[in-house]
């Protein structure tokens, strides 16, 4: 698995015409609107991994 997620769309237009932005990982242009955005993952929220330990397998 690479490293990098590619987005489906431009977040600001919509179009699918995206390239990889010469600034470095996680930077992208759009082609249609001439907009360059950066993505980043910030982390895992905990919130989203509460076990219930009463119903066995549960996460």
């Amino acid at each position: 698995m690479s490293g990098r997620a590619a987005p489906f769309y431009c977040p600001y237009c919509g179009d699918e015409d995206l390239r990889p932005h010469e600034t470095g990982h996680g930077a992208w242009e759009c082609a249609s609107c001439n907009r360059a955005f950066q993505l980043k993952f910030l982390g895992l929220l905990t919130r989203g991994l509460q076990r219930n330990d009463a119903e066995g397998d549960g996460i």
